[in-house]
């Protein structure tokens, strides 16, 4: 396999970039996206095997199972950096080692259906925030130390829309996949 079928599998909806212009259209857009998103990650995985959730989507890659349990624990930590940067000035965020996480034994779980009732209540909560916000909330801010750089919430919620999409892709990918890469 080449490092470009490799990239393709890693990012299969390409890698977010921010806009230069984000309307409020585009904001509308990418809140549907992360409103839609537990029910299409649903449909998608309640009626596999066990086998078929230990699928991998590319070689090296997390399984189905644990793309699941990631994004419920990517998304809670989303949720709370909103909260924080709306009621706090500029706050700096707490990393979490999404790698390590992967290996708990949550997110070893072949029963899904915790991590989805938790994006369901999560993204209902998360929806009705962002659909509360003023244009001037858009541009508050969280500092974020791993990368020491400051991420405005518009390009947040663009970025988790796209999370929802890369997420979503992978579970096709090693669904396509059927074991191949296991």
């Amino acid at each position: 396999m080449t490092s470009d079928e490799l990239q393709q599998l890693k990012f299969p909806v390409g890698e977010f970039t921010a806009p230069a212009y984000m309307p409020t259209s585009l904001i509308a857009t990418w809140i549907d996206v992360i409103e839609e998103f537990p029910t299409t990650i649903k449909e998608l995985t309640e009626n596999l095997s066990s086998t078929q959730k230990n699928w991998k989507y590319r070689p090296n890659g997390w399984r189905l199972k644990q793309v699941v349990h990631h994004c419920a624990d990517s998304h809670m930590n989303s949720f709370i950096r909103f909260k924080l940067s709306l009621t706090e000035d500029t706050p700096k965020i707490r990393p979490y080692f999404e790698d390590k996480w992967a290996l708990l034994t949550d997110s070893q779980d072949d029963h899904l259906e915790d991590s989805i009732l938790l994006l369901t209540g999560l993204h209902n909560k998360w929806v009705q925030l962002l659909k509360s916000l003023q244009h001037s909330d858009y541009e508050k801010q969280f500092m974020h130390p791993e990368h020491g750089t400051l991420f405005r919430l518009d390009e947040t919620i663009g970025t988790y829309a796209w999370h929802c999409q890369h997420h979503l892709a992978h579970i096709k990918l090693a669904l396509e996949a059927e074991g191949k890469y296991n």
